[in-house]
């Protein structure tokens, strides 16, 4: 890839089905991109057109059941984008249908979804606000499939997500100030049952006005795989929940932040299942060690600049934290496709496309709550409110 362009900006409103189609008919380029590439992986297995809708069909009667408000938005989504349903679906249970696509054929995994993410609290952070972040792995066409969603809603918290073209959600926040990241995890309890896809539960994490309602959403919901969710929120609280398909563990900050890649950290999880991701994503052990080291070394003086430094990290290339494009044994191309870093009190997310290549940033805004800004400003620890810096208290000591 020789040029890189910044995510377009998708603004919808609205009902379901008009916001879905305002966004297929935005998007409708990246979104037949998006559907043309997880169509085209399924026929390298030797699937045939019709088993997207076989592989669809899966999942949409639970979907129905759970979301039908979703499933209504992707009526709309197809319909504005000139594509099937089932088409849509693929893009939003496509983590959960390549997988099932793998079992059925007995073939291996060579591209996990990878990612490193990291949520600062505000006592870490030079201007006592909350930062959040991460790098997310994945093929690297989906610079080229991706989007940024801006959803105005009448009945919730608006929202702005980073997400795969025709998708729901992927990272992002709210305008409540909830914030969501995630990145693969994989165990031996895995696809033995239909769980809710991913994206449709991230959806509903970003459209919680409350955080707690958010953190029900992801600890409580069925999933078909195992998944790392880091929730935060403005008001300066951040947890790590590691999610196998029928049970959460919660990792909480750990001097004042969570960094997480694609291996399981919670000891009450290694002692119940079986760590089986390993294999695909040795470079784990490696990635949050080094975030969480350069964040450390800044600890009280945290800037989002230094969080992007952390996420450019190139120890240990190609398989590093900001992994440039490697080509993987299927053949396929990896890379860290995009590093998101937001902080919700601001309402500003920060995007760079393929930053091993390129570490230009464009500025996504959405407008929050008051409320919310309030709280987030009794967050912001006393040492930021005062009108003494630390270090003019150390001189006056000296004198």
């Amino acid at each position: 890839m020789t040029t890189v362009t910044p995510f377009p900006l998708v603004e919808i409103a609205g009902a379901p089905k008009a916001r879905g189609t305002a966004y297929g008919e935005q998007a409708r380029g990246r979104i037949g991109a998006s559907v043309a590439l997880y169509a085209a992986q399924l026929d390298r297995f030797g699937f045939r057109r019709d088993d997207v809708g076989r592989f669809s069909g899966i999942f949409l009667p639970r979907l129905r059941q759970w979301a039908p408000d979703l499933v209504e938005e992707m009526e709309g989504i197809a319909s504005g984008a000139n594509v099937d349903l089932s088409s849509i679906v693929l893009v939003n249970a496509r983590t959960e249908i390549l997988q099932l696509a793998r079992r059925e054929k007995g073939i291996s995994d060579d591209e996990p979804d990878g990612c490193t993410g990291a949520a600062i609290l505000p006592e870490a952070t030079r201007n006592g606000r909350l930062i959040h972040g991460q790098n997310w792995d994945w093929k690297a066409e989906c610079a080229e499939t991706s989007v940024v969603l801006r959803i105005r809603r009448t009945d919730g918290p608006d929202l702005l997500t980073f997400t795969e073209a025709g998708g729901l959600a992927r990272s992002g926040f709210n305008a409540a100030g909830i914030g969501i990241t995630a990145n693969y995890l994989e165990s031996d309890r895995d696809y033995r049952e239909i769980g809710i896809p991913l994206p449709f539960i991230r959806r509903r994490a970003l459209e919680a006005q409350h955080f707690s309602h958010a953190i029900k959403v992801v600890a409580t919901t069925p999933k078909s795989g195992s998944n790392n969710m880091i929730l935060s929120t403005a008001e300066g609280f951040t947890v790590d929940l590691e999610c196998a398909p029928d049970e959460v563990f919660a990792i909480y900050p750990d001097k004042d932040m969570i960094v997480h890649a694609n291996h399981w950290q919670s000891p009450v999880a290694l002692s119940k299942l079986r760590e089986t991701g390993l294999r695909d994503v040795p470079d784990s052990l490696y990635r949050d060690h080094r975030v969480r080291r350069h964040l450390s070394a800044r600890h009280g003086d945290i800037t989002i600049d230094d969080v992007k430094e952390a996420l450019f990290d190139d120890f240990a290339s190609p398989f590093s934290v900001c992994r440039p494009v490697v080509r993987k044994e299927g053949g396929n191309l990896s890379a860290t496709v995009a590093m998101i870093v937001f902080e919700p009190a601001t309402g500003v997310m920060e995007i760079a496309p393929m930053p091993a290549q390129n570490r230009e940033f464009t500025s996504y805004e959405l407008t929050m709550d008051d409320a919310v800004l309030a709280r987030a400003e009794k967050a912001v620890p006393a040492r930021e409110t005062s009108s003494i810096s630390a270090q003019e208290k150390r001189w006056s000591a000296l004198s």
